[in-house]
């Protein structure tokens, strides 16, 4: 989380989250319950029927069992009365937050994050992320006392809920539409290590599970959506269809086709916006995308007849923006990807259950699904400096990169989020001219800020 002074706001742009025992201790996790307590649930604490009901779920880290037990203090300590859900992906918390009409959701998550990590972050009335004023005033009541609770709130095990929200993802296909296909699936010591291979198994797949042995220590260490290596290893020695990974959480998933050729988020979203634009049931025809997606995603939405939202990068944004616009699907390169008739926020498993639903109606391969989009060179390079400093000069010359780029290309300047640099993405047709115009914009930005 930074040291003090570094940082404008606790929550960040998926909760809280840091090292933890250090910066996220159990001290932080009491009083941010308490603290929620206060602002999601209301009066709520009477007797057993007024009672507000919170629940609770976690990856595997180690530093959630500490973490969970304080949070469930401080939440029952408050008038809430408490379900655990164990070890269960964070789209499952938020589904089960609105299917249990619970008044809110917590998720003891760092997602794609290191072992150390951890974090905590709240889903709100049916399972919908915070947005940032609600944060903020979770945040302005910590170290406030909260009101005597007129009634401790009970604590129990709810161990059989999960099966709940596998059902649920199941209901959102026919029966076995995953027949004839052979799945590697890697889960990443993570959250999803029990509800994926299952869910992949009872859709018809045969499925090869690793990344399925958590034991604290190793979530995300080498498997899972950040690291594919031992995906594309096992795909090619099991002579698999195909291969999907998660991060930690499960709130995204990745794919790769039979010869371990990645598919990422942009290439999903494709598969997906064209299969329910078929189906009559893309509202509006248009999918939402962060300003990050690749400029073959723009391409292919366009020759698909779907319009493109762009939001600012962030899954929160990108929910939102569906939710006021009335989307069913938007999502982010990195796959995180929200389909709004089945969920609220991003799902992974969901998202590989209709992936390869879609490819397997139509009797396609994921190499040739992937193909529907022509990906674009894109080229990143961060920028020591202050946004503050960026002038005329820096607006002229991407004026100029973008005229030069024309239709078959895209640029975006923005600042880091966290700490004092700019973000450069050019996406191009030709790597060589996305390489030579992020060079030409970064020497650009350094003359403005001063970067070095």
């Amino acid at each position: 989380m930074g040291e003090a002074g570094q940082r404008s706001r606790l929550f960040g742009t998926d909760g809280v989250r840091g090292v933890a025992g250090q910066e996220l201790t159990a001290r932080l996790a009491m009083d941010l319950a308490v603290a929620a307590a206060v602002v999601l649930a209301g009066d709520g604490g009477g007797d057993d029927m007024s009672r507000p009901l919170a629940v609770i779920g976690r990856d595997p880290r180690a530093s959630g069992e500490f973490l969970e037990a304080a949070v469930v203090a401080g939440l029952a300590s408050s008038g809430v009365d408490v379900l655990r859900l164990g070890v269960i992906p964070t789209p499952g918390v938020a589904y089960l937050t609105g299917a249990l009409d619970a008044a809110f959701g917590v998720v003891i998550s760092a997602s794609h994050n290191p072992a150390a990590d951890n974090g905590i972050k709240f889903f709100g009335p049916g399972g919908v992320k915070l947005p940032d004023e609600v944060e903020d005033q979770i945040e302005a009541r910590l170290g406030t006392a909260a009101p005597p609770a007129e009634t401790f709130g009970r604590v129990a095990d709810a161990g059989a809920e999960p099966q709940r929200y596998l059902d649920h993802l199941l209901g959102t296909l026919p029966a076995e539409p995953l027949a004839g296909l052979r799945v590697v699936v890697d889960c990443a010591h993570g959250a999803a290590y029990l509800v994926a291979p299952e869910a992949l198994r009872r859709a018809g797949a045969d499925v090869i599970a690793i990344g399925v042995e958590p034991d604290g220590l190793n979530i995300n260490a080498g498997c899972g959506s950040t690291s594919l290596a031992a995906l594309t290893t096992a795909v090619a020695e099991y002579g698999a269809d195909a291969g999907i990974a998660y991060d930690g959480d499960a709130d995204r998933c990745l794919a790769v086709d039979a010869s371990g050729v990645l598919l990422d988020g942009d290439q999903i979203l494709t598969v997906l916006a064209t299969e329910l634009k078929e189906a009559g049931r893309l509202t509006g025809d248009a999918v939402v995308v962060t300003v990050m997606s690749n400029q073959g995603f723009y391409v292919a939405m366009r020759d698909a007849g779907i319009e493109v939202i762009q939001t600012p990068v962030g899954d929160k944004h990108v929910s939102a923006a569906m939710r006021a616009g009335g989307y069913v699907l938007g999502g982010e390169q990195s796959g995180h990807i929200i389909m709004g008739d089945y969920a609220t926020t991003g799902d992974g498993v969901l998202t590989s259950l209709q992936l390869l639903a879609a490819v397997n109606r139509r009797g396609e391969t994921l190499a040739a699904a992937a193909k529907m989009m022509p990906k674009y060179p894109q080229v990143l390079v961060n920028v020591p400096g202050e946004a503050s400093r960026l002038g005329p000069q820096v607006d002229a010359a991407v004026a100029r990169a973008q005229a030069e780029l024309g239709d078959d290309g895209r640029i975006l300047v923005r600042p880091s989020g966290t700490e004092p640099i700019i973000r450069l993405m050019v996406q191009a047709r030709d790597a060589s001219l996305a390489e030579r115009i992020v060079s030409q914009l970064a020497d650009e930005v350094r003359r403005a800020t001063g970067g070095q």
